[in-house]
């Protein structure tokens, strides 16, 4: 199965990003993800299950202790995984 995630972090900043912004992001680009898209309102990637689940479940636990108060998130079923 393929996965798209999406997610923001809050609270915003207009100026600069804020530390959970940085790493959330960090998480998602360095989890092996592709279609990765990552801009100033929203980020995206997709993956197989088990990087996707893996990637959010640190991408909530790093975006938290960074001081993000809150993390919209959805994650959408796109297909299957071909061998």
């Amino acid at each position: 199965m393929r996965l798209r995630v999406e997610f923001t972090t809050e609270p915003f900043d207009l100026d600069e990003a804020p530390a959970h912004a940085v790493v959330a992001r960090e998480v998602i680009q360095t989890a092996g993800l592709d279609a990765v898209d990552v801009g100033p309102f929203g980020n995206t990637a997709e993956g197989g299950v088990d990087e996707v689940l893996t990637a959010v479940d640190s991408l909530l636990r790093r975006a938290l202790a960074s001081g993000a108060t809150r993390v919209s998130l959805q994650v959408n079923v796109i297909g299957e995984d071909t061998p």
